[in-house]
């Protein structure tokens, strides 16, 4: 059972996302902790939306789900960026969502905990939320996609990369499913925390001002993968300057000598964040190669 305090937590970040976006259309909110999330803490207070459409002050992290008119069978669950600062629900979670439902696909938008917020697990929780998102879906869906944006795509890779690794103590049945995921999008990623990559707001949420080589080591995703992680799908621009390109050339690197199947798409220009691309500019490809890439999964 979900407590009372969880449930209205979750619906009224569900109605607050309503208002924001009149383009919503067949959603559902689930709350992914049937009582308080592995370790308590966090936040008090409703739920920050910056005018963006920015979420933070997470109490209740959960799933959105977008249904589609002729559900296919495919799940993809999203996760925005924003340095585990913040989720960029407006820019990244909402459109890409809208735009997987248009074809076919069962989206669902992960607003997951953000370690600076008072939770006891510290840098733990957005992991914790990650797998017990990904064990959520599959409870409910023959597949399971992942798609990851930034910080999103940091915590998306690393969940797809360590499906045995117990974040949290086990809280119900839910827990026995293993997060496994079926493929994994990696979209402008974080993936490596280890010099000379250590500039970003998603190596100072994770692992602070002044951590050991072995921390940076241990939240590096490169580091985790193995001959079973899922077929990867990569796409980031030349002249990102918030995540650095070589991430994406250390992960594909990486999963090519382990012989995980993976495509990149490189893009000339569109710096950090476009989300779907801005039509006409090159940063608006990337889409479409995925969705080709995704039905063949």
């Amino acid at each position: 059972m979900i407590s009372r305090r969880r449930f209205l937590l979750g619906s009224g970040a569900f109605v607050l996302a309503m208002s924001t976006d009149n383009l919503f259309a067949r959603q559902d909110f689930f709350p992914l902790w049937p009582e308080e999330p592995p370790g308590g803490g966090g936040p008090a207070g409703a739920l920050r939306i910056s005018s963006n459409g920015s979420w933070s002050n997470i109490v209740s992290p959960g799933i959105q789900r977008f249904q589609p008119e002729v559900p296919n069978g495919r799940a993809v669950l999203i996760a925005a960026g924003g340095g585990y600062r913040w989720i960029g629900m407006g820019r990244e979670g909402w459109p890409v969502a809208r735009w997987l439902a248009a074809k076919g696909y069962t989206a669902y938008v992960l607003s997951y905990r953000l370690p600076g917020e008072r939770w006891q697990d510290g840098n733990l929780v957005s992991l914790q939320d990650a797998q017990r998102a990904i064990r959520l879906v599959r409870s409910m869906e023959r597949s399971v996609h992942l798609l990851g944006f930034s910080a999103g795509g940091h915590l998306l890779g690393m969940a797809a990369a360590r499906p045995g690794y117990s974040a949290y103590p086990p809280q119900d049945a839910l827990d026995e499913l293993t997060p496994k995921a079926d493929s994994v999008g990696l979209i402008y990623p974080v993936i490596t925390l280890e010099a000379p990559y250590t500039h970003t707001n998603t190596h100072l949420s994770l692992v602070g001002n002044h951590p050991s080589p072995a921390e940076e080591a241990s939240w590096s995703v490169q580091n985790y993968v193995t001959r079973a992680y899922p077929p990867l799908f990569m796409a980031q621009a030349a002249d990102d300057t918030t995540a650095s390109p070589e991430n994406s050339a250390i992960m594909h690197d990486t999963c090519r000598r382990m012989g995980v199947p993976v495509q990149m798409i490189r893009i000339s220009k569109g710096g950090h964040g476009f989300g779907l691309g801005k039509v006409g500019t090159p940063a608006a490809l990337w889409d479409e190669a995925y969705a080709v890439w995704l039905a063949a999964r």
